[in-house]
């Protein structure tokens, strides 16, 4: 577990450690060297999720942007954090915002490790 290369993720929770790990079965060293290259550029680390969130009482919806949320980002935004409440959510559950983002972005990455073998 510990020399796993999932290891060097910024902040990585043992939840997204599993669902990494689970989510790269079979994979040669090749192709996880390419996934995770791919996924730590798109990845979300929860430390920064929380300054995002923090930032969110001056820009109201940040946090929701970043996350690809827009339409949540919008309403945010023009509610000024749904009156601070949506934004004092938004600190409180920071991890899990991150974890649901970066579960796409692991979907994401998959998908183009497996174009990039097929070509």
């Amino acid at each position: 577990m510990y020399n796993s290369p999932f290891m060097m993720l910024p902040g990585i929770s043992p939840e997204e450690l599993s669902y990494l790990q689970s989510a790269t079965t079979g994979f040669n060293e090749q192709q996880l060297n390419g996934f995770l290259m791919i996924y730590n550029s798109k990845r979300r680390s929860p430390d920064d999720m929380i300054l995002y969130c923090v930032l969110g009482f001056f820009v109201p919806g940040l946090s929701r942007f970043l996350v690809n949320q827009i339409g949540m980002g919008i309403l945010y935004f023009f509610t000024y954090g749904l009156c601070a409440i949506g934004t004092i959510i938004d600190l409180v559950n920071y991890k899990s915002l991150a974890f649901e983002y970066n579960q796409k972005m692991v979907f994401e990455s998959l998908q183009m490790v497996k174009m990039s073998n097929n070509i």
